[in-house]
């Protein structure tokens, strides 16, 4: 695969209410956001010419904003329309969108109270992150150096750029040792998630997963859980300690990138993709083809 740069490519970015070329959608390296981690973004799928939740995307990048103290100037409906419009301009009917909203350059200094913020969208065309066979046998995790903060510390409820620092730490760190990811403990040593996925276990047909009092309420988390309810399979709710990984006998990770992809090993502990870890991802990709 050819590995084309974001900032050297053809097409079209939304930025403040506008289309503009995709190589000239720049700010300035003063800006806010860049120095201070004053950002917020969500990462989505269009499926057959829909973007999956969308408003429920739209809806938690204006909470991460506002978690951060800054305003997004466009609404739920605007934004969920600019993000319409952008896959059109595009050309697209299956892609990813990254829509992101940061502080600008109009002061460089901790405090930003002059700063306005910037709303960017892209789309690019982006397939399953992991490929069918490597899904069927389960993804490798090691496990993390780095913690998942406690929310007295940082917003941990918040999509913010900020919180992904430990996240591209501990992702690098596992594929340098040939693993696919990392999975994190919370500063407890709870079991909390992978570098951008939310985590289940599968013990005696039921679904275990850990609360999101550290960690992000995955869209694609509440998404499964529904799907699990629809078939009768308990979901249980609660902190997992590490030890407890033993006792699984399968291991999933959702997200909008990951979508539901098995785990075959985190660590020491190993799993193997069954009936109930295979049937979920199955039933969530007919749900996202099945929009509108």
């Amino acid at each position: 695969m050819t590995f084309v740069p974001f900032d050297d490519r053809d097409g079209w970015i939304w930025m403040d209410g506008d289309f503009v070329p995709w190589r000239e959608a720049n700010t300035h390296v003063l800006t806010h956001g860049l120095h201070y981690a004053s950002s917020v973004f969500e990462g989505e799928r269009m499926y057959d010419g829909e973007i999956f939740k969308i408003t429920e995307h739209s809806e938690r990048l204006h909470r991460s904003a506002g978690m951060l103290d800054f305003e997004i100037p466009f609404s739920v409906a605007d934004l969920d329309d600019a993000k319409r419009a952008t896959c059109a301009k595009m050309g697209f009917s299956d892609c990813y969108i990254r829509a992101v909203a940061f502080r600008g350059p109009e002061q460089l200094s901790v405090s930003a109270f002059p700063n306005k913020t910037r709303v960017a969208i892209a789309a690019w065309e982006w397939p399953s992150y992991f490929d069918a066979a490597t899904k069927a046998k389960g993804i490798r995790l090691e496990w993390a150096k780095w913690r998942r903060p406690d929310p007295a510390t940082a917003p941990s409820a918040a999509k913010a750029a900020g919180l992904y620092m430990i996240c591209t730490l501990s992702k690098m760190a596992a594929e340098k040792n040939g693993f696919s990811d990392a999975m994190m403990l919370d500063w407890r040593a709870y079991v909390a998630e992978a570098t951008g996925a939310n985590v289940f276990f599968v013990q005696d047909g039921a679904l275990h997963t850990p609360p999101t009092d550290a960690i992000l309420d995955g869209i694609t988390r509440r998404t499964v859980i529904d799907l699990a309810a629809a078939k009768g399979i308990e979901v249980v709710v609660r902190h997992i300690r590490p030890e407890e990984l033993s006792g699984f006998t399968e291991c999933f990770v959702t997200g909008t990138a990951a979508e539901v992809t098995p785990v075959g090993q985190i660590g020491e502990y190993s799993f193997t993709p069954g009936e109930l870890s295979l049937g979920l991802m199955e039933d969530y990709g007919r749900l996202v083809r099945r929009q509108g």
